[in-house]
């Protein structure tokens, strides 16, 4: 297929070139230009707006950080709306708000165009190992032209239901899910260290309880406050939860702890943790336990 990907960070760059390794023609887009240039060759090319990537495309596929630049890339002057032709698809891969979804769907199909919510889970090694988890939800056919590029992508493709928006509260509740078990582990750990019982050892007893590679790889860079490079931002970890709770709300179904967890995350953004990865959630708990800890003010400045 003839693709467009809008979004190089350190998700949508192995992702892109993921299906152009699987055989298809991708023109790629950044807002800075050099990421989509350190990737042109081959099957790969560049361009300089959302609209170039998307024209002739078949699909273009999102990975952006939040509804407005969504918004921007998207329904912008040179967005992939302006470029995308009828009866082509718009892909969006990034964890959005549902109400912006339904917004962005209304807009496409006054354009004759389609839109595909397909969020992922996995942190960028699992983009770049391609062992994402890609949720689809959308029209079944549109769904089942682009499920090549899923699996070129990721290593399983689970369809979540006939709206886009759909897929975005299931991968909104998934985040929700993970940031509880964050918080969880930074209680336990504080417990454990205030008990005199190594954390690392007791990370052992709880992965033979869940054997899960999320608490696996989690609970062992929380245990080791390995917390840079963030491979998701504590700052976009409190916008999903606060999306999540947006979600419940909409479906009056009550989501108590996860309020919870946002006033956790809100307290470390307010510690100046914002541009570590989200399980430094964990050094909230440290803090309300008296203990220290090996990242330090300079670090979080």
């Amino acid at each position: 297929m003839k693709l467009g990907f809008a979004g190089l960070g350190r998700m949508g760059s192995p992702m892109a070139c993921h299906l152009a390794e699987a055989g298809h023609e991708v023109t790629v887009y950044n807002r800075t230009r050099e990421k989509a240039d350190a990737l042109a060759g081959g099957r790969i090319s560049a361009v300089s707006s959302p609209a170039e990537a998307a024209r002739g495309a078949e699909a273009v596929f999102t990975m952006l950080s939040d509804d407005g630049a969504v918004a921007e890339a998207v329904l912008g002057r040179d967005g992939v709306a302006a470029g995308l032709a009828r009866g082509a698809i718009h892909v969006s891969s990034s964890t959005v708000g549902t109400a912006f979804v339904r917004r962005l769907a209304e807009e496409h199909s006054k354009r004759g165009q389609i839109l595909l919510s397909a969020p992922v889970f996995g942190r960028p090694e699992a983009a770049e190992q391609k062992q994402l988890v890609v949720i689809p939800a959308g029209e079944a056919h549109a769904i089942e032209k682009l499920r090549p590029a899923f699996e070129a992508i990721g290593r399983r493709t689970i369809v979540i239901g006939s709206e886009p928006w759909q897929a975005n509260a299931a991968k909104l509740c998934g985040n929700f899910l993970i940031g509880s078990m964050l918080e969880s582990f930074g209680e336990t750990f504080a417990v454990m260290r205030k008990s005199g019982i190594d954390h690392h050892l007791f990370l052992d007893v709880v992965n033979e309880l869940f054997g899960s590679p999320v608490y696996r790889n989690y609970g062992a860079g929380m245990a080791d406050e390995k917390f840079e490079p963030a491979g998701f931002a504590l700052k976009l970890g409190l916008k999903d939860i606060r999306l999540a709770i947006e979600a419940a709300r909409e479906a009056e179904a009550p989501m108590p702890f996860a309020s919870i967890v946002h006033d956790r995350l809100l307290s470390a953004l307010a510690n100046g943790q914002g541009h570590l990865d989200w399980s430094s959630i964990a050094l909230v708990s440290a803090r309300a336990a008296g203990l220290g800890t090996q990242t330090s003010k300079a670090d979080l400045s």
